[in-house]
């Protein structure tokens, strides 16, 4: 995944499209799009990085994780992850309960912003 398809990613996931994303990092409207041929100024990545919440190491490529500091529990619920609490491992059974329990309070917490 090169650098702009990894910014569109997150982009998108953050409803704001590249023009948006770079108006929002104080670099030109367009500047994103020449990334794919021009390697950009360190300054112009991090401030698209803090604006996209991830590390310029994600969106070079030299990290998999966005946020190494934020994890997403519904990921790590879904996939095949070995999760754990207080060294002993947690059963599918209970990360699905515990998948729902997370879903059931972010529904009330959306509700109570409406």
């Amino acid at each position: 995944m090169t650098i702009i398809e990894r910014i569109k990613k997150i982009s998108n996931q953050k409803g704001l499209s590249l023009q948006k994303t770079a108006e929002l990092a104080g670099i030109g409207i367009n500047s994103i799009y020449r990334w794919d041929k021009n390697t950009p100024s360190t300054s112009s990545l991090q401030s698209v990085a803090d604006v996209l919440g991830v590390t310029t190491s994600y969106l070079l490529g030299e990290n998999s994780m966005p946020n190494p500091n934020k994890l997403d529990l519904k990921d790590a619920l879904d996939d095949e992850i070995i999760l754990a609490f207080d060294g002993h491992d947690i059963p599918n059974e209970d990360k699905a309960k515990i998948k729902e329990y997370i879903q059931l309070l972010d529904l009330k917490r959306r509700s109570e912003h409406e």
